[in-house]
């Protein structure tokens, strides 16, 4: 049950050789956790031994500070033993006490729900960021004191709890799990970040079901692109074809592109993985294209709807009106053209790559040494646009 206290020069996120932060090290029955003393030395500067500064100009006033920090840890322990208040509390826990004394305003900036929020607003995607907040505001529906925990007050029962209140309007499976991994991500973050050691996934399991069937057949494409009717359903079927065409192009991404380049390929970054991408353009996309070209935009989506939010939720509700395609959504063009691709026979990893993906598992490190052919996307495209076009 003893605690120990030491000073430690954290190199783990460091270069071998370089600069790295002196921590106080709080140990309990084999766990620690750190309070970051924000001082960066190199590693010929500190003896661990002694836990002293040596060889800087400086070294008397820093192992000073030091010290002092060092020692009213030591005294905050001391008061919380004298307390009783040590046998239940994890080292994480004694650390987060200690800054609640030493930093009053470090423990909201580190509680879970404010954190939580800072996670959401550095996500660079507009919608990401939205879905984010979604959980957040359904988070203090559920819990009134949800700006005061703790991550360690984020367990498994709060969890299966939280779940059994979203399930009250949000039956689906799939919809709950958005929120989970939304707290996951924010969990893992403050893990890496040092805040805290909990991590109630680890007995948690996120659920999920599969996902119905969203590809068209050959035949159901070619009643779609048949079809007639209004002017609102007219573009709303074009722009599901230029999708399409496009190799599935996300929806936020398909609204902003701004320009076709020279060599007839548009290049953007993608909104969901901030990846830059492109894609050529094909005849039958440009004559789409064409009929819809907008002012500030490539296309026109932007002149006529405010967000892309409120052109993505109007493109579902038009192309349902039109009859035998009640469930249709933009998403269904990416899985129809991948379900097409892989239908005829294109390699997995081509059509991976045509669609943003990662080379294949665990293959993060082998794109860095491969320029993967871009003819082979063309290709592939090409492919399965005269595939759906050929076939009557």
């Amino acid at each position: 049950m003893a605690v120990t206290i030491h000073i430690y020069l954290d190199k783990r996120s460091s270069k071998r050789g370089d600069e790295a932060p002196l921590k106080i090290g709080i140990n309990k029955q084999g766990s620690s956790a750190y309070i970051n003393l924000g001082v960066k030395i190199l590693p010929t500067q500190w003896d661990p031994s002694k836990e002293r500064i040596k060889n800087r100009p400086d070294k008397a006033n820093l192992q000073s500070y030091i010290d002092t920090q060092k020692s009213t840890v030591s005294n905050i322990v001391l008061e919380l033993l004298k307390k009783g208040e040590l046998t239940k509390l994890t080292a994480t826990q004694i650390k987060n006490k200690v800054v609640e004394i030493m930093e009053p305003t470090a423990v909201t900036a580190n509680g879970f729900y404010c954190r939580f929020l800072s996670y959401a607003e550095s996500r660079t995607a507009k919608r990401t960021k939205e879905i984010y907040l979604v959980t957040a505001k359904r988070m203090a529906e559920y819990d009134a004191k949800i700006k005061t925990k703790t991550f360690e007050d984020i367990t498994k029962d709060w969890l299966s709890g939280f779940d059994a209140f979203l399930l009250q309007s949000s039956p689906s499976v799939n919809g709950r799990s958005i929120h989970f991994r939304n707290i996951r991500a924010v969990f893992r973050d403050a893990m890496a970040n040092e805040i805290t050691m909990s991590y109630p996934f680890r007995v948690f399991k996120i659920k999920s079901e599969p996902t119905i069937k969203r590809s068209l057949t050959i035949d159901e494409l070619h009643r779609l692109f048949s079809f007639r009717g209004s002017e609102k359903q007219t573009m709303a079927v074009d722009m599901f074809k230029l999708s399409l065409f496009l190799i599935g192009i996300n929806v936020a991404d398909l609204c902003n592109l701004t320009e076709i380049g020279q060599d007839g390929y548009i290049r953007y970054k993608r909104q969901k993985t901030q990846k830059l991408y492109s894609i050529k353009v094909e005849p039958e996309a440009l004559a789409i294209i064409d009929r819809y070209r907008g002012r500030k935009h490539l296309l026109c989506i932007l002149d006529q709807y405010a967000t892309v939010h409120t052109f993505t939720a109007s493109w579902a509700k038009i192309l349902q009106s039109i009859e035998g395609f009640e469930n249709l959504t933009s998403y269904w063009a990416r899985h129809t053209w991948a379900t097409i691709a892989s239908e005829l026979d294109i390699p997995v990893d081509v059509i991976s790559h045509a669609l943003g993906h990662s080379f294949s598992t665990g293959a993060k490190v082998t794109q860095v040494y491969i320029n993967f052919n871009q003819q082979k996307i063309d290709d592939a495209n090409r492919k399965v646009i005269d595939y759906i076009l050929a076939v009557k």
